[in-house]
């Protein structure tokens, strides 16, 4: 029996990343350490987050042409993420993040898209082959930093082959509400949720309403990130909220990506709901706790170890 893939679509960065002591007031320069140059953007961060879980991952995303464009894809190869369906665009530059990390481990992202955002009719074709091509039992996550017409054409792909889909919807100004009844799993973090729903989620009561909402309007599942590190899930069968347990913050970096790619691991694996998203908890957890986003992504074995301690902080609503 196929084992199916990851399939990712959606942004590809080179992410420039420092420490600052604080935040910088206006015209201020601030001075920073721990400068590190990484492989980064959603897509590029759930494919790997895949690979080291020993799932096949087939990422379809633009990047340029330009020596950036190593940077962000050179950790992905090694690992094994087929980058077959990965396009250079000619005369574009890679898409670029700038990250700065205070001591809180909040990290504030300045975003350049670049090649991200330069797809045409034409490239919809690319998409369509290569989710049509995929090996049956594979599962979509798809971001919206690509233009919303490719999220709408994986999406319609996907559930023609009867792949179930997980939407991360950032920017939240992109999603289109006609769309959520296609989608399996959407996975907004708190500010998302706030945007798409206009609850302010300052409990994770006022989560679940935000998140039983968007289950109103089509979604399957939906699963929103708490700012404490902790989800709620909606579903037709279920509400729960997974309390996190208290981790040290470093950085929060690839953090929401971790959870999207570990969720469609768990959905691959046939995990319940509950158990998924306990799974995904735990990977953004253990995300934080190091500097950096993909060198951050834990191993199978750290799952395993953070998912005993998740085990009594599932609560049914």
């Amino acid at each position: 029996m196929s084992q199916g893939c990851i399939i990712s679509l959606g942004s590809v960065n080179a992410d420039f990343q420092v420490r600052v002591e604080r935040r910088p007031d206006l015209s201020e320069t601030l001075l920073a350490h721990d400068f590190m140059q990484l492989s980064g953007g959603k897509a590029a961060n759930v494919a790997y987050l895949a690979r080291k879980l020993e799932k096949d991952a087939l990422l379809i995303a633009h990047v340029g042409t330009d020596a950036l464009a190593e940077q962000a894809l050179k950790p992905l190869q090694e690992i094994g993420v087929n980058l077959q369906y990965v396009h250079r665009i000619e005369g574009q530059p890679t898409g670029v993040s700038m990250i700065t990390v205070p001591p809180d481990g909040q990290k504030g992202i300045i975003l350049a898209a670049n090649a991200n955002y330069v797809w045409s009719a034409e490239d919809i074709a690319g998409v369509q082959e290569a989710i049509v091509n995929a090996p049956v039992g594979s599962v979509l996550v798809v971001d919206y930093e690509v233009p919303p017409f490719i999220v709408e054409a994986a999406i319609t792909a996907a559930r023609q082959r009867g792949f179930p889909v997980i939407l991360d919807p950032s920017p939240a100004d992109r999603v289109d509400a006609a769309l959520l009844p296609q989608v399996s799993y959407l996975v907004p973090d708190a500010g998302e949720a706030e945007k798409l729903t206009g609850i302010q989620l300052d409990s994770p009561k006022a989560a679940m309403q935000a998140a039983h909402q968007l289950w109103q309007q089509g979604v399957q599942q939906a699963c929103v990130k708490l700012k404490d590190g902790g989800c709620v899930v909606v579903s037709q069968e279920q509400k729960l909220h997974i309390a996190p347990v208290p981790v040290p913050v470093v950085d929060s970096t690839g953090a929401g990506d971790a959870f999207a790619g570990a969720l469609a691991v768990a959905v691959r694996e046939g995990q319940s709901l509950p158990d998924a998203a306990r799974f995904a908890t735990a990977a953004s957890h253990l995300t934080v706790t190091r500097y950096g986003s993909q060198p951050a992504y834990p191993s199978r074995t750290e799952i395993d170890s953070m998912l005993e301690r998740l085990a009594d902080h599932v609560h049914l609503f």
